[in-house]
């Protein structure tokens, strides 16, 4: 029996797998509020009691970089320590991973209902992956195939300086540069980083803002999805220019990476937000700036990518990860 956890600053899923049924199909799942909670470890003491769960293994991806097997989670005043949880399940194994790092754990084992493919392409079953994912913030991850199975690498390339690509993307950066300082490719391509072009377009004048977008954006704790949706349904100029550079920008970062590991296996595009654009994802923008590498643009023409539509990847990746780790320990 393996306890798994996805484990975010606004919600943790904590679900059982077990050897049998394999790591995309749990046994007992529930979600928690994080804010509900002051620790993880109180969260796990309470799935643990109400399954009167007995696992041998545990396994959770969490929000945060991990070092030596302890993380501060991102967005919450957590600070996991896989010792102290392993204390509390008896002294069990347990491994912690960057939420990217599980995402990635979780493509060996998807199933055709768990992506749409964006873009056919020439796989290489043996080629690096590339992982991209825009939330909240923008996670990046590899794989890479070692012989026998493929090694999720976490990574924080999110973080990188954001590099302009066009005329516009040059603007937007002596825009923000001023404001922000450093302007990380998380600041253009993310869930935060999202309103950020916004008030590009509108701050110099390039698309005017309607009222009733100015009245609704003041009343919202997060102005993300009222962006998405004005832009999706055709409603304001400002939003649809607001999401297709926002589009620009992950393709040509999703090219990027592939240059950087030489993704022949293919690039995935995780997190929040792909999945509720894929109509969009699916036009020029996004394409067109990730095949636009000069004398490289054929290699990314061969390229697949792929939009990762289980809500529930991370948790699955977890899970896989947890089951490798105790079947290597057996053996």
């Amino acid at each position: 029996m393996l306890l798994a956890g996805d484990i975010g600053g606004t919600k943790c899923v904590l679900a059982l797998f077990s050897d049998e049924l394999g790591p995309h199909h749990c046994i007992e799942v529930a979600r928690y509020s994080s804010s509900d909670h002051d620790s993880l470890t109180a969260i796990v003491a309470h799935f643990v009691a109400r399954y009167d769960a007995r696992p041998a293994t545990a396994c959770f991806g969490v929000a945060g970089p991990v070092q030596n097997n302890r993380v501060q989670v991102t967005n919450l005043p957590w600070q996991v320590d896989g010792r102290a949880l392993s204390a509390a399940l008896n002294g069990v194994p347990v491994y912690l991973l960057n939420d990217l790092e599980a995402i990635a754990n979780a493509i060996p084992i998807l199933e055709s209902q768990d992506v749409e493919i964006l873009k056919p392409g020439e796989v290489d079953p043996e080629g690096p992956i590339a992982v991209v994912a825009p939330g909240t913030g923008l996670g990046e991850a590899f794989l890479f195939w070692d012989g026998q199975r493929y090694r999720a690498i976490p990574s924080e390339g999110g973080h990188t300086d954001f590099a302009p690509a066009t005329a516009l993307e040059l603007e937007l950066l002596s825009f923000l540069q001023p404001r922000l300082g450093h302007v990380s490719y998380e600041r253009v391509c993310s869930g935060i980083g999202l309103p950020n072009l916004y008030a590009f377009l509108r701050d110099t004048g390039k698309y005017p803002e309607p009222d009733w977008l100015a009245d609704d954006l003041s009343q919202a704790e997060d102005p993300t999805p009222i962006i998405v949706r004005a832009a999706q349904a055709g409603r304001a100029p400002l939003c649809e220019a607001t999401l297709e550079l926002f589009l620009a920008i992950l393709g040509s970062e999703a090219g990027n990476m592939v240059l950087q590991i030489l993704a022949t296996g293919g690039v995935y595009l995780g997190g929040g937000i792909p999945p509720r654009i894929l109509p969009q994802l699916q036009g020029d923008a996004f394409l067109r700036a990730f095949t636009r590498k000069g004398r490289f643009s054929d290699l990314l023409g061969r390229v697949q990518v792929e939009v990762i539509v289980d809500p529930r990847a991370a948790l699955h990746g977890a899970a896989n990860y947890g089951l490798l780790m105790s079947a290597a320990e057996s053996d």
